[in-house]
């Protein structure tokens, strides 16, 4: 499952977050350093970055802003009457959100969920639904779950048990109308995350190819033509929205 990356200063702020987001849904992994925060970047999906303002300044957190730059970033703190200068700059550098600490503090993890990768990835694809015919229930609970389960290919067995049906079900209902096959489905998900990642200069192919559990570059890339009908140098050009359209237009189904 994805993480929130957290660079705070305050740890009141810190445990705040934490209380903040649902049973269930993403960790909070804390970084002391913009160095740290760097390691944890390139080992780690993560969904969202939480940081203190005052650290904006640091070189070091400028720069990975320059490498991680589709990657969205909340500046979370108490601010004072006096952090008008502080304020501005969390605009000047990109920051998709600004909290205040013991105001925001029940909202967080609200903001967290509206703005992360995952919530990028899913408004993106909303039209998947329709597009790939998932009239059924089921079919839209699946979808619901595997847009968001990214980080590894979901087993079949494994999804149905979440959902609560048996996985000769899930197997037989999912692929039902007209709707693409569960496997194609994941792999799209999966495809379609690539494309968020290679939207950062500092994620490799084979960075991406580790976040995301592929096998290798070459499968990486090779799952990419098939889903999306472009190698893995193409993602980036296509994110989420455009993963799903080239998908839809005649990747839905094997050609065995």
């Amino acid at each position: 499952m994805p993480v929130v990356a957290a660079l705070l200063d305050d740890r009141a702020a810190l445990l705040a977050l934490r209380r903040s987001l649902p049973r269930g849904g993403p960790r909070v992994v804390a970084c002391r350093t913009a160095a740290a925060l760097e390691r944890h970047l390139e080992h780690h999906l993560t969904d969202t970055i939480v940081m203190s303002p005052a650290r904006l300044g640091d070189a070091g957190l400028a720069s990975l802003g320059a490498r991680f730059p589709a990657i969205p970033s909340i500046a979370f703190a108490a601010f004072r009457p006096d952090d008008a200068r502080l304020l501005l700059g969390c605009l000047d550098r990109d920051v998709a959100a600004i909290a205040v600490g013991q105001v925001d503090d029940a909202v967080m993890g609200e903001l967290v969920g509206r703005i992360s990768l995952t919530a990028q990835r899913r408004g993106a694809m909303a039209e998947a639904v329709r597009v790939l015919r998932l009239d059924e229930a089921i079919q839209q609970r699946a979808w619901e779950r595997l847009v968001a389960d990214v980080e590894k290919p979901v087993r079949t067995a494994e999804l149905a048990r979440r959902l609560g049906v048996s996985r000769e079900h899930l197997s037989r209902q999912f692929g039902a109308g007209g709707a693409p096959n569960l496997k194609r489905v994941i792999d799209l998900t999966r495809i379609a995350a690539a494309s968020q990642l290679l939207r950062n200069p500092g994620y490799s192919a084979r960075t991406v190819v580790r976040l995301l559990s592929f096998s290798s570059p070459a499968h990486l890339n090779s799952t990419s033509s098939r889903i999306a009908g472009v190698p893995t140098t193409g993602l980036a050009r296509l994110g989420p929205r455009g993963v799903l359209a080239h998908f839809a237009r005649g990747k839905t189904r094997s050609r065995a």
